[in-house]
C-alpha cells in the first residue's frame, strides 16, 4: 500500500519544484497538477496519474509537469518511466543542475549507480557551489565502488557540515574498503555535537569504542522506544559496519531490518532499500554487485 508519506513527498516536491526549476510564482487558479495532487492525497492514484498525463499531453515541453509526472511514476514503482520523464525535461533545459540532480537520485533508487554518479557530477559541474553539499553523490560513489572519490567527497562535505556523524560514517566505509578497518578508525572524521539519536553511539561504534548492542540500547531507550526513526538508523549503520568488517550475515540481517523501516529514513531509507536489494542479486545478474569485502589481513 502507498501510504500518506508518498503524498507528503509529492506535496514537498510540488512546492520545491518551482524553486528548483527557476519559477518564482504559482498561478492562483486550480490546475491539472493541483487536481492531481488532491487526487493523490485522497488515495486516487490512478486518477492522479491520468490528470498529469493530460497535463503532459497539453504541455509536452513543460519541465515542471514532466518532473511532477516523474515523481508520481516513481512513487508507483515505475522508475524507468520516471527517469524517462526527467530525461525529457533535461532535453528541454540541459543546463539545469537541479534536473540532473533529480535524475541522479532516481538513477540511484533504480540501482543504476554509474549513471547516478554521472548525473550527480554533471549537476555539480553546472553548479560548482553545490559540490560540497552533495553528500548523495558520495553515497553513489561508494556503491559504484569508487571509494577514493567517495572519501574525497565526504572530506569536502565536512567543510560545510562538520557535525554530521553520517558523513563520518560514510567516509569510514570508503576508507575501510580501500585500506581496512584499522586505517578507517585511525582516519575517522571527528564531528561536533550531532544530537540525533543514536548518532553519538554510531560514532562510538565506528571509532571502536562502543558495540552494536550499545547503539541499539540508545535507539530503544525511554521515549526513543516509541519512535521508529532511531531504530532505522541503528539498523542501517550497524549493518553497514558489519559489512565493512566482512560479517555478511549480520550485515544482511540489519540492513534488511533497516529497509523494512525505510519510510522513516527519508533519502537514507532509499539507501537501505537499495542496499537490501543487492543481497538478492543472483550470480551473473546485471544488477550492481555489493561492494567487495575488505582486503585480507586488514
Amino acid at each position: 500500500m502507498i501510504r500518506n508519506t508518498g503524498w507528503r513527498r509529492l506535496q514537498r516536491w510540488f512546492a520545491l519544484g518551482w524553486v528548483g526549476l527557476g519559477f518564482t510564482s504559482v498561478a492562483a487558479e486550480t490546475t491539472l497538477l493541483d487536481r492531481a495532487l488532491a487526487s493523490w492525497k485522497s488515495g486516487e492514484h490512478t486518477n492522479a496519474l491520468a490528470l498529469v498525463d493530460q497535463a503532459v499531453k497539453e504541455s509536452p515541453r513543460d519541465v515542471r509537469t514532466l518532473n511532477f509526472r516523474a515523481q508520481i511514476r516513481a512513487l508507483l514503482g515505475r522508475r524507468a518511466e520516471a527517469i524517462a520523464d526527467i530525461t525529457a525535461a533535461i532535453a528541454v533545459d540541459p543546463q539545469s543542475p537541479w534536473l540532473y540532480h533529480e535524475r541522479a537520485e532516481h538513477q540511484f533508487r533504480a540501482g543504476n549507480f554509474t549513471a547516478a554518479c554521472a548525473d550527480f557530477a554533471r549537476a555539480d559541474e553546472l553548479s560548482p557551489q553545490r559540490a560540497a553539499h552533495d553528500w548523495q553523490r558520495g553515497i553513489a560513489l561508494y556503491y559504484a565502488g569508487r571509494y577514493a572519490e567517495g572519501r574525497k567527497l565526504f572530506e569536502l562535505h565536512r567543510t560545510v557540515n562538520p557535525e554530521d556523524v553520517e558523513n563520518a560514517a560514510w567516509h569510514f566505509l570508503c576508507v575501510a574498503r580501500m585500506d581496512g578497518m584499522e586505517k578507517a578508525r585511525a582516519d575517522l572524521i571527528v564531528v561536533g555535537a550531532d544530537a540525533r539519536v543514536p548518532m553519538r553511539e554510531v560514532q562510538g561504534l565506528f571509532g571502536g569504542k562502543l558495540t552494536p548492542a550499545e547503539v541499539f540500547q540508545a535507539a530503544e531507550a525511554g521515549a526513543e522506544a516509541e519512535r521508529p526513526g532511531p531504530r532505522f538508523y541503528a539498523h542501517l549503520y550497524v549493518g553497514l559496519y558489519y559489512e565493512a568488517a566482512g560479517q555478511r550475515p549480520q550485515a544482511e540481517e540489519h540492513i534488511r531490518k533497516a529497509a523494512a523501516l525505510a519510510r522513516y529514513g527519508g533519502y537514507m531509507g532509499e539507501v537501505a532499500r537499495v542496499h537490501a536489494l543487492l543481497f538478492d542479486a543472483p550470480a551473473g545478474s546485471p544488477k550492481p554487485a555489493a561492494p567487495a569485502p575488505p582486503a585480507a589481513g586488514k
